[in-house]
């Protein structure tokens, strides 16, 4: 597996040599990634950083493969447990009855850095964009990461404008005296109570026509509004806040299998001025095919998940953020000791990634769920589509797979599967239920509704590039096949191929995932016409022993 931003492990060594007197050609000012600040609601201090080879960790081996040759942080002690003998969401529910609405508190399993340094408050000069500024006369030469051969887009002239003379946070490392920037973020994305309008929903507005506006806002500003908020219009302190936060990524511009946009949970503080680069983002992709961009399912920071210049979100379309700031931080601590247990049995291959059942959305809301916070389920699209479909798309396309895809997607429950359908739902329980006073006063939901102060939406803009720009995602497969043409032999894919796992880091002993519902269906259908061919031969074989 190719991946050109990613350094290898002798690499790594060597900079984490460089780190240990802070190297002779790095800057007074760059540091270790580690040297401050926070990973969500954790010290960067309580971590170290390894590659996925080290042999000493407390995490997991089945996380570690994924990052043989990469840079993660791993806990110095108590990372997050998990139960070899429960299904993942079943080992959630399980867990949240014996905390009493407490977390243990427990680290992530593995945090993926990405790079080993961090400096804060550089420029990108704005003539060449070849030197990189720390305020003052001293500077350093510049250099982003190569693009990964499977990406189609890069950083580009665009690029280095929107970002020129912008106060920036880079993760990056040092190169024979040059920083080769990994993350590129910038540092007036700050948001503060004090600089962000209280403008509650207004008459025909909804969370829908929110993302929807200016065609998702991708070419726009970013931009804050307080949706509610809990002394009206009395302006709050969110400096040191904890907060829950529910991302949206929306459609790209440029792949067709990409109109659904993608979803996460993330956790975290505000930091003294308004940052949240360093929330925790909990990431859930494919495991088993390798992403065009590098994108690896993980708990990433918020500055690595949006702005990693290969794989990161903004790179490639509009996003989209509820962001319920808090003043206890209960829930986003039970939300990311869950996730981190949901964690070690998804690397487990305890259970695998699907579109349908499984993706970003679904594995993040039933977390919710299994909580305890009762997001409202919608149901499924259609199951009489969903019956029909099967049969009907496995004769059209040849496939009887193309019959199994259409069923669980019209089978799958649409809070699960759409992610624009599990924003908009988890947004409008908070605003109509939860910060209502409204919600069950047990359990996850209860402390959520206690504890909320003000919810936060925040649209955030598509930084320009070679790609083409993206939109509001779809929410509907109606919607989705409008986007795409009717020809599917023209629509815009990018082939990625597989990465098998490993047989022997799979347990034998980990719990059965079940059958999905279209297989179930399929040994319906099965049984059906068994029986009706059964009972045709028994009538047939009947007459003719009568004759």
């Amino acid at each position: 597996m190719r991946n050109l931003t990613r350094p290898g492990a002798g690499a790594i060594l060597s900079f984490f040599l460089t780190l240990s007197a802070h190297g002779a050609d790095a800057p007074s000012d760059v540091r270790s990634a580690l040297e401050s600040g926070r990973f969500g609601l954790h010290a960067a201090g309580d971590f170290r950083l390894v590659d996925g080879k080290c042999a000493d960790c407390p995490t997991i081996p089945q996380a570690l493969w994924y990052f043989q040759n990469d840079v993660v942080a791993v806990p110095k002690q108590n990372p997050a447990d998990f139960s070899k003998g429960h299904p993942a969401q079943a080992d959630v529910a399980e867990w949240a009855k014996g905390r009493d609405g407490k977390a243990a508190p427990q680290r992530p399993p593995l945090v993926w850095v990405g790079s080993p340094l961090q400096a804060d408050g550089w420029k990108i000069e704005p003539t060449t964009g070849g030197a990189m500024f720390d305020g003052a006369e001293n500077w350093v030469p510049f250099a982003v990461v190569p693009k990964i051969d499977s990406n189609l887009s890069y950083y580009d002239e665009s690029s280095r404008r929107h970002f020129a003379g912008r106060p920036l946070s880079m993760r990056g490392r040092m190169e024979g005296g040059k920083f080769v920037a990994r993350t590129l973020w910038p540092q007036d994305y700050r948001l503060t109570a004090s600089n962000t309008t209280v403008k509650p929903l207004q008459s025909g507005e909804t969370l829908s026509s929110l993302v929807r506006a200016d065609g998702g806002g991708a070419q726009l500003p970013l931009a804050a509004r307080i949706l509610w908020q809990k002394d009206g219009a009395k302006p709050l302190q969110w400096s040191g806040k904890p907060v829950l936060a529910v991302m949206l990524n929306g459609a790209q511009g440029d792949d067709d299998e990409a109109h659904g946009g993608h979803f996460a949970i993330a956790t975290g503080r505000f930091g003294p001025q308004g940052e949240w680069n360093d929330w925790l983002v909990n990431n859930f992709y494919n495991l088993d095919s390798v992403s065009e961009k590098g994108i690896i399912a993980a708990t990433l920071p918020m500055d690595a998940y949006m702005a990693d210049l290969n794989s990161g979100q903004s790179w490639y379309r509009p996003s989209y953020m509820l962001v319920a700031v808090l003043k206890d931080e209960r829930a986003p601590a039970l939300y990311q000791e869950s996730i981190s247990r949901v964690f070690n049995h998804f690397y487990r291959h305890d259970f695998v990634y699907r579109h349908a059942t499984a993706n970003c959305a679904g594995i993040s809301i039933e977390t919710l769920r299994s909580l305890g916070w009762n997001i409202p389920k919608q149901g499924p699209t259609s199951m009489v589509k969903a019956a029909a479909g099967l049969p009907f798309m496995a004769i059209k396309d040849r496939s009887l797979d193309s019959g199994k895809k259409a069923f669980d997607y019209m089978s799958a429950e649409v809070t699960d599967l759409y992610p624009f359908v599990a924003f908009e739902a988890a947004g409008k329980d908070i605003l109509e239920r939860v910060a209502a006073g409204k919600a069950a006063g047990k359990g996850f939901e209860g402390l959520l509704a206690e504890d909320i102060e003000a919810l936060v939406y925040v649209r955030i803009p598509q930084f320009p590039s070679s790609r083409a720009f993206g939109q509001a995602p779809v929410a509907s497969i109606d919607e989705y096949m409008k986007r795409t043409p009717e020809d599917k032999s023209q629509w815009k894919i990018v082939p990625v191929p597989p990465r098998p796992f490993p047989p022997e880091l799979k347990d034998p002993d980990a719990p059965g995932e079940g059958l999905e519902p279209s297989s179930i269906a399929l040994a319906a259908y099965g049984g059906f016409f068994g029986v009706t061919a059964v009972g045709f031969w028994h009538r047939r074989n009947k007459r003719r022993k009568q004759q």
